[in-house]
């Protein structure tokens, strides 16, 4: 027996989280980030050292119109109206470009600026994401960088990437490939992104494309003048790829050292590899994160997201080969001329936006490149090899996508954390504000709850503390999933109120969702001191399908804490107490009762919701 008044429809007003391929999804935060400044007519970095993407230039001018670089010279004249900046004892930069992400939302556009990565080449990402994504980073006043995507990989059923019990379309057989490339063409894909991996380096065995499939992809991709990179994790993978034509690995292998044939191959095909040294070590030794944590330069731009994140370990561990075998094998193709480019594979465990690009810059001198070789590689090749020829070079009528450092990174390396100025496309990235707002979430949560009560719905809504109550949904992630929340008169225990949770959870996401999210903070997605509490405790009645509770923390961001239960017909005590959760309680955003990640049409309600 329900009002005859909706309380609330709506199509996901809450944020949810998730993760695909191992990595965080991450969620947009409650304000809007701190923007770009306001342009100007332009400016001009005077005395400045200069690193173009190729060479060093000691001492020159850069004048900056239009979000173009207008004039670059050692005695240029400033023009008037312009703001002059004094770069002596700088270095000017071509903004960093990351060629191995995986993007979630535009936070982590936001993130990899305030390092100066102005450009992220997406390697798999949801591709409902993808339209949005490409709007975002497409206007220069928005604080995040450029984005360009893969799209959905191609892989075959059972393969690496399938295994998160995501939905991913896979590949059938070689006579599907042309069908399959031109579906992710349309889907956005700017380049085709290919699965060779079997897993067999960390000890097991999946199913993997065949050579015939890998080179139809290629062939149908090249034939519609796109770039294929291929995901390879040892070198008899590399050696497939290689053989189908493909034009860059975006791993390096680590199983074995590099055949000299092979590093020959690659050479003479003129294929890229991305080394993404930052994974492997996160992988291979397990403490990548705890150098960007322990960096004075880089550690207050970290939000308490990153923190945590570069704290958690790897799933897997590599049982042959390892770092050091990796670096040798980037060595090898250095001296071959194998063009190199700079990833990270963030934000896999131990791996953040931006800052992780700065590690992998030094892991890549590590391995043997001159830091000059180690930053052309984060700037001119990557954009040489992606078609991106409006950047990575300081050059004139370029766009204007800069960074400008104190030291000198073109002898060490590491002087690129020292982040004195940010442009994307002439607009100057807010570094300072973007700060103020990390130290202001990291301060400790004010909000301390003292009431176990929140809700028994016997007067609607209205929670005894907190933001109250809303629909969430996947529309986050592109689903069309629906969720509404009625009153019903009828609660638990001859109770007067009950709320009714119902909607449908639809496959069109790639992990429906659907439900009613409780925020305990003072406002949606603030975080709220519930540590004196041990449990969740609320009555439940529905279909007697099994639903899931999802839990919210500052420390963990959008990764959610899950436990499940059932609806059966009649009423139901649940307890779920913290510690299954593996929360305390001290830092909660919100509390999530779902549907998902199951399709069909759902009904339960909650009665007496309340901490214990």
């Amino acid at each position: 027996m329900k009002e005859t008044k909706r309380v609330r429809r709506a199509l996901g007003l809450a944020v949810m989280g998730m993760s695909l391929l191992g990595c965080a999804h991450s969620a947009p935060s409650a304000s809007p980030p701190p923007g770009a400044s306001p342009p100007t007519s332009g400016f001009a970095i005077e005395h400045v050292r200069v690193f173009d993407g190729a060479r060093v230039i000691p001492e020159a001018t850069v004048v900056v119109r239009d979000g173009r670089i207008a004039e670059v010279g050692p005695d240029l004249a400033v023009p008037a109206g312009v703001e002059r900046i004094d770069g002596r004892g700088e270095t000017l930069l071509p903004g960093l470009i990351d060629a191995h992400i995986h993007l979630r939302s535009p936070e982590g556009l936001t993130q990899a600026l305030a390092f100066g990565v102005t450009t992220e080449l997406d390697m798999g990402t949801v591709v409902a994401l993808v339209p949005g994504l490409h709007r975002a980073s497409a206007d220069p006043a928005h604080p995040g960088a450029d984005f360009r995507s893969a799209g959905t990989f191609i892989t075959v059923a059972g393969s690496h990437g399938t295994e998160y019990g995501l939905a991913i379309p896979t590949l059938a057989s070689a006579a599907d490939a042309k069908a399959f490339v031109d579906a992710r063409i349309a889907e956005g894909s700017d380049y085709i992104k290919v699965i060779l991996e079997d897993m067999s380096e960390f000890g097991i065995h999946t199913p993997a494309m065949s050579a015939e499939e890998v080179r139809a992809v290629v062939q149908e991709a090249h034939l519609r003048g796109k770039e294929v990179v291929a995901h390879v994790g040892n070198a008899a993978e590399a050696k497939e790829a290689l053989d189908a034509g493909v034009d860059g690995l975006a791993h390096t292998f680590f199983d074995a050292p590099a055949d000299p044939s092979l590093v020959a191959e690659a050479a003479r095909q003129h294929a890229f590899v991305v080394p993404t040294l930052t994974i492997l070590r996160a992988v291979c030794a397990h403490d990548a994160g705890q150098e960007l944590l322990q960096d004075p330069l880089l550690s207050p731009v970290l939000t308490p997201q990153n923190r945590a994140h570069l704290g958690l370990r790897f799933p897997s561990h590599c049982i042959r080969g390892g770092l050091d075998v990796a670096k040798g094998t980037v060595r090898a193709f250095a001296a071959a001329g194998v063009p190199l480019l700079a990833g990270t594979d963030a934000p896999n465990p131990q791996t953040v936006f931006g800052a992780s690009l700065h590690e992998e810059l030094a892991l890549l001198v590590d391995a043997g490149l001159t830091p000059v070789q180690a930053l052309a590689a984060a700037t001119r090749v990557p954009a040489e090899r992606f078609h991106l020829d409006d950047r990575g070079r300081i050059a004139q009528g370029l766009r204007a996508d800069l960074i400008l450092v104190h030291g000198d990174p073109t002898t060490q390396i590491r002087a690129t954390r020292d982040l004195v100025g940010i442009w994307k496309a002439g607009v100057r990235f807010d570094r300072a504000a973007y700060r103020a707002q990390i130290e202001a979430a990291s301060r400790p949560v004010a909000e301390t709850v003292s009431e176990g009560a929140i809700s028994d719905f016997e007067s609607g809504l209205t929670p005894r503390f907190g933001a109250g109550w809303q629909p969430t949904t996947d529309a986050l992630i592109g689903g069309d999933s629906t969720a509404a929340l009625d009153l019903a008169k009828e609660g638990a225990h001859q109770g007067h109120g009950a709320l009714e949770i119902h909607g449908t959870t639809l496959p069109h996401s790639q992990q429906p969702w659907a439900g009613a999210m409780f925020f305990p903070g003072p406002q949606p997605m603030q975080p709220a001191n519930l540590s004196r509490f041990k449990s969740l405790h609320f009555w439940v009645k529905g279909d007697g399908a099994t639903y899931r509770v999802m839990l919210f923390s500052q420390a963990s961001g959008p990764r959610p804490h899950i436990q499940t239960f059932t609806a059966p017909s009649s009423w139901t005590e649940v307890e779920l107490p913290f510690s299954d959760f593996q929360v305390d309680g001290h830092d909660l955003i919100g509390i999530a009762f779902v549907a998902g990640p199951w399709a069909g049409a759902y009904r339960f309600a909650l009665d007496d919701v309340a901490l214990r």
